[in-house]
């Protein structure tokens, strides 16, 4: 194991996590979500589960994010902020 690439892996998902939680946009967090999905993906494929990392991939990166993208907009506003 690398452990300098965990790391790495680790602080991006923090600041992705960080970043979605505080962004006010949704679809910009819709999209950020995705980024963390991916990050995610890249730790499981790094400790050596494969599997999991591609379940990850096409489940959490891709269809998720795109469901989100997809419902952000089709969404309506009620009102004009």
């Amino acid at each position: 194991m690398i452990p300098i690439f965990d790391y790495i892996i680790l602080i991006f998902m923090v600041i992705a996590a960080i970043i979605s939680l505080k962004v006010k946009d949704l679809l910009s967090a819709s999209m950020v979500f995705g980024i963390y999905s991916f990050l995610i993906c890249l730790l499981w494929a790094e400790m050596g589960a494969v599997d999991v990392a591609f379940t990850e991939a096409a489940v959490g990166a891709g269809v998720s994010a795109v469901f989100l993208i997809a419902t952000v907009y089709n969404t309506k506003r009620r009102s004009s902020d």
